[in-house]
C-alpha cells in the first residue's frame, strides 16, 4: 500500500558501498546526499515490517489515504502545464516466473503524468517499471471525471485498464490489476512546482483541497534534489536471502531513484522520449 515520505525516512539510513555514512536522514538533509547513496533500511527486509508493508494505509471508502501523493507541475513552451503524480511505496514485491526470480526492492516510486495544453488535458502518461505509455486522454477510463490508472498488486506497475499484462518485455511475468481499493489523490498531497530552466522546485498552493501546505515549512523542497536510491543496495548473494540467476535477476534488487531522475522536462509525454508515440486506442488487460 502507499507510504509516507516522512515515515519511511525514519526507517532508513544513507550508506555508500554498505557503509553507514551518517545515523539518520531528514528532509533537511538528504538533499545534500549523493547520486551514490543508498537510503537503506534498518530493519531486515526478511523480517517485513508492518511499515515496508504500509497496509494501514489503504485507502478508505472514498479514496483518502494517510499517506499524500507527491505532485509536481511543470510549466512548458506552447500553453503546456505536465502534471506529474508521483506514488511512493516503500516495498516493491516483483513478480515471479519461470526461471526468473522477482527482484524485489525496498522504496518504489511509480508516476503518471496528465500533459494540459491550454488548461485541457491532451495525454495521459503512466509509467510501468522503466518504462510506459502515453495515452490520449479523451480514451482514458474517467473516474470522478478524471482519468483513471489500474496499479498492479506488489509490483506498482500503472496501466489504462484491469486485468493481466505483461511484465515490460519479459512474456514470461504479468502485472495483475482490477478495480481494487479507489485511491483518490487529490485528497491527500504535497505540491510543487519545478522550473525546468533553474533545475528548481518551490511550494504549491493547495490547502483546504487536499494538499498539507502545514508541513512545507519544516520538509521544504531540498528533499527533491536527491538523486540517490530509495532503498537498499543489491544485496550480495547469501545475504538477506540473496540469490540470483544472472546479475539481473535476483530475489533482491536495488532501490529506485525519485522524481527528479524521471526526466520532469521531458518534450514529449513519455519519460524515454525515444520512438514516443501517444496510443489512440486502449489494449485490454486479460481477465
Amino acid at each position: 500500500m502507499p507510504a509516507d515520505i516522512s515515515a519511511h525516512l525514519t526507517h532508513v539510513v544513507p550508506e555508500i558501498n554498505f557503509t553507514r555514512i551518517a545515523n539518520s536522514v531528514t528532509f533537511q538533509t538528504i538533499g545534500h546526499l549523493g547520486a551514490d547513496v543508498f537510503l537503506t533500511s534498518k530493519d531486515p527486509v526478511e523480517d517485513s515490517p508492518a511499515w515496508m508493508n504500509s497496509t494501514f494505509n489503504k485507502p478508505n471508502e472514498i479514496g483518502y489515504t494517510v499517506a499524500p501523493v507527491t505532485i509536481i507541475a511543470v510549466e512548458k513552451s506552447g500553453g503546456i502545464v505536465d502534471a506529474f503524480y508521483f506514488y511512493f511505496y516503500s516495498f516493491d514485491e516483483g513478480n515471479n516466473g519461470p526461471g526468473h526470480p522477482p527482484g524485489s526492492h525496498i522504496g518504489d516510486w511509480e508516476h503518471s503524468m496528465v500533459r494540459f495544453v491550454d488548461g485541457a488535458p491532451s495525454v495521459l502518461y503512466i509509467s510501468a517499471h522503466a518504462s510506459g505509455e502515453a495515452i490520449q486522454y479523451n480514451i482514458t477510463t474517467l473516474t470522478r471525471g478524471r482519468a483513471t490508472t489500474f496499479i498492479a498488486g506488489g509490483s506498482h506497475a500503472n496501466y489504462a485498464t484491469p486485468g493481466d499484462h505483461l511484465h515490460g518485455t519479459n512474456n514470461t511475468l504479468d502485472d495483475r490489476t482490477d478495480s481494487g481499493a479507489l485511491w483518490d489523490v487529490t485528497l491527500n498531497f504535497r505540491g510543487y512546482w519545478f522550473d525546468n530552466a533553474t533545475q528548481a522546485f518551490s511550494i504549491a498552493g493547495g490547502r483546504n483541497v487536499g494538499a498539507l501546505e502545514e508541513s512545507f515549512d519544516d520538509e521544504g523542497t531540498g528533499w527533491l534534489d536527491f538523486q540517490g536510491m530509495w532503498g537498499d543496495e543489491q544485496y550480495p548473494v547469501g545475504e538477506h536471502g540473496q540469490f540470483c540467476d544472472s546479475p539481473e535477476a535476483c530475489l533482491f534488487a536495488s532501490g529506485p531513484t525519485g522524481p527528479i531522475a524521471k526526466n520532469l522536462g521531458r518534450t514529449l509525454p513519455c519519460q524515454n522520449e525515444a520512438g514516443c508515440t501517444v496510443l489512440t486506442k486502449l489494449v485490454p488487460g486479460v481477465s
